[in-house]
């Protein structure tokens, strides 16, 4: 678990005024073993340190908006605390992060019993630096932008939503948010991207015996991981054996974007688009049954209302020895707050899901062994989260990127 102990090491190193760079140790790259190499360098590490960092700058920021530090001058839990400012309910899993996150700096002190924490002021925090930070981040990396301007967009929102003046589902995906999430869901955006890169290369080394191949996406959005994953198919030498890929996304905007750019760039690919609502009988939206040798998302799964029920329909469409692969962003340990939290969780359809202590005991992100319990649970063989999460957290709490592989077997069944 993350927990205590880890937070008093974060908090015994942490300096307000220095910005760490990341991982060097030599067996980072030897985890990463058939992954492209080029994804996984030092831009894309400084720019995860340089993220985890910004939201601990906005989470300080955070606090001084909700007017939070006088309430903590004795040991409040995040309910207590949310009832105290009459914040609405749902605000309590943005609230936690916040206090998690200042936990981190030292600034505040967390008791921990059980499954319950309660929070007391340590020292006042420092005034915030967004814009040494931001200046920072644009200069490892030019792409970082829309990652930046998507957090600023989503912080921005906090105060209003936590009174319920505001909602974060309307205002994030509203005409004002939907190009923040346009250029964010791209693959010049490393940050993002390296879910697409990491679900594909996994997809395909499952795919590379089959004689044929049938696709079905789940929630594509735009397209930038479908772009990916057609890309290495095609490096592969397996686009040629493609007979049928299927995309949907609910989004009817997001699903002419995706279509209207893919269809230009593979004219003779036998591409599908349609509508799928993951929380409802995929059969009935006309999903057909034992079809498909692979089931494919990135960072879609995390918000179905009932992950079992969804991955059980999954598993229903999947031809025989067939494989489920979602990219998804992986909590590396219990409890642990990250930076990407910051955006979804004052959404609805983030946070409005059912939870079950054995395998999703929070809403949003999951960590390697949660996800794969829930693939044993839906009866999928051979789970797996690729790369090696496991070990690759022990010398680097902050690589938040897997792919959850599983398969259709008679022994799963």
């Amino acid at each position: 678990m993350f927990g205590k102990q880890h937070d008093l090491v974060n908090a015994a190193a942490f300096d307000a005024h220095k910005f760490e760079t990341g991982p060097s140790d030599p067996r980072l790259a030897d985890y990463l073993k058939g992954f492209p190499p080029a994804i996984f360098g030092e831009r894309l590490y400084q720019s995860i340190e340089l993220m985890e960092r910004y939201s601990i700058e906005v989470a300080v920021d955070l606090l001084g908006q909700l007017n939070l530090a006088e309430q903590l001058g004795e040991w409040r839990s995040a309910d207590e605390l949310c009832r105290t400012r009459c914040f609405q309910p749902r605000f309590k899993l943005p609230l936690q992060w916040i206090l998690a996150r200042l936990v981190e700096t030292g600034c505040l002190g967390v008791n921990v019993d059980g499954e319950s924490r309660a929070y007391r002021l340590r020292q006042m925090p420092w005034e915030p630096d967004l814009k040494r930070l931001r200046a920072l981040g644009l200069n490892i990396d030019p792409g970082n932008a829309a990652t930046f301007n998507l957090l600023d967009l989503a912080a921005s929102l906090y105060p209003a939503v936590a009174t319920g003046q505001q909602n974060g589902d309307q205002n994030l995906f509203g005409p004002q948010g939907i190009p923040f999430w346009i250029n964010y869901f791209h693959n010049d955006n490393l940050t993002y991207a390296v879910n697409n890169w990491v679900a594909a290369a996994a997809a395909a080394d499952r795919l590379s015996s089959r004689p044929e191949l049938q696709i079905l996406e789940i929630g594509a959005g735009t397209g930038s991981a479908t772009e990916i994953l057609l890309r290495i198919l095609d490096e592969r030498g397996l686009l040629s054996r493609l007979k049928r890929y299927v995309i949907t996304e609910p989004n009817a905007y997001f699903r002419r974007c995706n279509q209207r750019k893919l269809a230009a760039q593979y004219p003779d690919v036998p591409l599908e688009w349609a509508t799928l609502d993951l929380d409802l009988p995929w059969h009935a939206q006309g999903i057909s049954l034992s079809e498909f040798d692979l089931v494919y998302a990135v960072n879609v799964m995390h918000i179905s209302k009932n992950l079992l029920f969804s991955l059980n329909e999954a598993r229903c469409a999947m031809a025989a020895d067939g494989w489920l692969v979602f990219g998804e962003c992986v909590r590396p340990y219990e409890n642990q707050p990250i930076y990407p939290e910051l955006m979804f969780q004052i959404l609805d359809s983030f946070s409005s899901v059912e939870t079950d202590p054995a395998f999703r005991p929070n809403p949003g992100f999951l960590t390697a062994e949660q996800w794969q319990r829930a693939f044993l649970r839906a009866g999928l063989g051979h789970s797996q989260v690729a790369p090696d999460i496991e070990r690759i957290r022990e010398i680097y709490p902050h690589f938040f990127t897997g792919a959850i592989c599983g398969q259709k077997t008679a022994t799963a069944e």
